[in-house]
């Protein structure tokens, strides 16, 4: 792969080529990416929807928006040090084409606020519950009538598959999306490859899937302008990750294991003594006159995840320039921080994150009503399909309010059902399914 290519700044639906050197730099494409995405209201919801504890009440805890840009800041961050280092590697970037340490930045920071947008409500408990749905649930019935790979992107529904649908996805008046350039589309994609097979190879980017069947034809258009390796060909097409991808993969990573470990410790799920336990061991030259000088624990825990922060995004950068020729030929297979020398400090923050947090009795009872919710929504509209129409189901179509199916094939409509629920707050899903129940009538 070449940076010349993976920096593109193509649109859909563009005939004439964006160069870099012609480029507004008071509004930089790439800086523009990142305005689409915020403004955009698949994005806006994301204030309502689960990243540690389902509707939770407590105004502290994050939702996936303050995780997005959270995890754009540090994104940025990664980005523009990254691209200052590679500047100096290939100075013809800067030279010839007027790239700048910045739009590297820019790339990374959109990709990284974007990379939650396709999650449903009630966070991975909403995937598991929509894929379970169709695996096991009564929209199993819908299996013979859809191709091997149709079906798999209903059993296995992934969010960064529909995040990929949510970005591109042509709509009256808004062809190709929120058109963002091809660099911010490529960097977002984790895991560039279909839903099926599953998990063919132990690399990174076959651990899931990025695609559903109806998005991909735009996939191939932006993996063919980018230069992508193509690693599988044929009837099952795969390709290697964009280089910034690995960027963005850690800023989510580095952002969840330390935020969220925050999160637990202010809530009472996790001692602060664990804290200063196992973040330390990211900070060892830690001010601890500072540190005890602070007044609160919320201060203090801040305090220790700034640095930490810190200390990740540091050792990320220097593993990504040390491997970046094997990520340009496709060869580097693991995550950034599997292969950093913290690696065990990790790990032993995510396993008290997952015992005390994610495995806590609030967030158990919650993604079970999360499970039902979405089990029920989807059984309601879905039944609409199949059903010769009665009363009621016009008046569920109503409720529901999605767009117009008119014209769609039977995988369309089940796709187009589960994007909308996907983009439905924790909130209005509940309303909907408690209205469908008769249980909020006023």
């Amino acid at each position: 792969m070449q940076w010349e290519r993976l920096l593109s700044l193509k649109r859909h639906g563009d005939t004439n080529k964006r160069l870099r050197k012609e480029q507004d730099e008071t509004r930089l494409g790439f800086e523009v990416d990142y305005d689409r995405i915020i403004f955009s209201s698949a994005f806006r919801s994301l204030q309502d929807k689960t990243q540690v504890i389902p509707l939770s009440k407590t105004d502290f805890v994050h939702t996936r928006l303050t995780h997005s840009l959270e995890v754009a800041v540090v994104g940025r961050s990664l980005g523009r040090q990254v691209g200052k280092q590679l500047l100096e590697k290939y100075p013809h970037l800067s030279e010839v084409h007027r790239y700048q340490f910045n739009d590297f930045g820019a790339i990374v920071a959109a990709a990284a606020l974007a990379h939650d947008i396709g999650n449903p409500p009630f966070g991975h408990s909403g995937e598991k519950a929509i894929g379970d749905y169709f695996k096991n649930g009564n929209g199993k019935r819908f299996a013979s009538e859809l191709t091997a790979k149709e079906y798999q992107d209903l059993c296995a529904f992934e969010g960064n598959a529909n995040g990929f649908k949510i970005l591109t996805e042509s709509k009256p008046g808004a062809e190709g999306g929120l058109r963002l350039s091809y660099a911010t589309l490529g960097a977002f994609m984790k895991y560039p490859k279909e839903s099926l097979p599953v998990k063919p190879t132990k690399h990174i980017a076959d651990k899931k899937f990025g695609f559903f069947q109806s998005e991909k034809i735009a996939f191939q258009e932006v993996a063919e302008e980018l230069g992508l390796l193509q690693t599988r060909k044929g009837k099952d097409i795969s390709y290697a990750r964009h280089p910034l991808t690995f960027l963005v993969e850690a800023a989510d990573d580095i952002c969840y294991t330390i935020i969220d470990f925050e999160d637990g410790i202010n809530l009472g799920l996790i001692s602060e003594e664990y804290a200063l336990e196992y973040m330390v061991k990211l900070v060892p030259n830690i001010n601890t006159k500072k540190y005890y000088e602070l007044t609160t624990k919320a201060a203090r825990v801040g305090y220790l995840r700034a640095l930490a922060i810190g200390t990740l995004i540091e050792e990320a950068v220097a593993i990504f320039m040390k491997n970046e020729e094997a990520i340009l030929k496709g060869a580097f297979a693991k995550a950034l921080l599997d292969k950093s020398k913290y690696e065990a400090q990790i790990d032993d923050i995510l396993k008290i994150s997952i015992s005390n947090i994610y495995q806590s009795q609030e967030v158990v009872e919650k993604e079970i009503a999360g499970y039902e919710i979405l089990s029920t929504l989807l059984d309601k509209r879905c039944k609409v399909i199949t059903n010769a129409p009665t009363h009621y189901d016009t008046l569920v179509l109503r409720l529901f309010e999605d767009a117009n199916s008119e014209g769609m094939s039977l995988y369309q409509e089940l796709m187009n059902i589960c994007n909308y629920v996907s983009v439905m707050t924790d909130s209005k899903s509940l309303r909907i399914f408690q209205k469908l129940k008769g249980l909020n009538v006023r």
